[in-house]
């Protein structure tokens, strides 16, 4: 709730709810359980009173330790697998992750870990998503020291510090990493709002939200100038 650049962004309306419930909505037809990792901060408590309403399990835990925040609801929960996504993605494509789940338990390797952004990027900034093992969570939870390991939750894995990660890239076949459906200031709030409000985009899949942006150009304009804060 205290974003630098869009305060409140997560509860911010848009096509009659906030983009929070957009958000889960998509992460529900996953097929996985959904949890909320919240801080202990007061000016996040609207975000815990949103969990409740919507019958979501949270935690609630240190701002910067991010790292430590995740352990904490894997541990509360009892969770050995974790998607990690972030909450200002609003329209999040769920069948990607339900993919990326399927591949990754096909695999049947608690040391691998797997994303459709990592290392390389071929969706939308938005789409994002990472899938690791409890193990794995635990190990970077002893071992990370670095700030922006603790605040960024998986650095210390996909740069395999540990020397023992395997990688599984969930690419796109034709790059579409130049479109931009995350929520970080008040172009890409527009973005989302008119793609909401006036292109029905809340029951579009990954595949045609990604058509109706190279549909439209002018709608790709809105937040093309937007740099990505902080890590990647």
């Amino acid at each position: 709730m205290t974003s630098t650049r869009l305060q409140g962004k997560v509860l911010r309306a848009a096509g009659g709810q906030p983009l929070l419930a957009w958000h889960v909505a998509r992460l529900r037809q996953a097929g996985a359980p959904v949890y909320l990792a919240i801080t202990t901060n007061a000016e996040d408590d609207p975000l815990a009173d949103f969990a409740a309403r919507e019958g979501l399990l949270f935690v609630r835990g240190s701002e910067a330790d991010v790292l430590a925040r995740y352990q904490q609801c894997a541990a509360a929960f009892d969770l050995d697998v974790i998607v990690r996504v972030t909450s200002d993605c609003p329209l999040i494509a769920p069948e990607l992750i339900a993919e990326g789940l399927a591949a990754y338990r096909a695999a049947a390797d608690p040391g691998l870990y797997a994303s459709n952004a990592a290392p390389r990027r071929s969706y939308p900034r938005g789409f994002d998503y990472e899938i690791f093992s409890r193990q794995l969570l635990e190990e970077a939870f002893a071992h990370a020291t670095r700030p922006g390991d603790r605040e960024h939750v998986t650095p210390y894995l996909h740069q395999n510090r540990s020397g023992q990660v395997r990688f599984l890239n969930l690419a796109r076949a034709a790059d579409a990493s130049q479109y931009r459906l995350t929520v970080d200031t008040p172009a890409d709030f527009e973005l989302i709002r008119i793609l909401l409000e006036d292109y029905g985009a809340g029951a579009l899949n990954g595949e045609e939200l990604i058509a109706l942006l190279a549909a439209h150009p002018e709608l790709v304009a809105i937040n093309a100038e937007v740099e990505q804060k902080g890590h990647d």
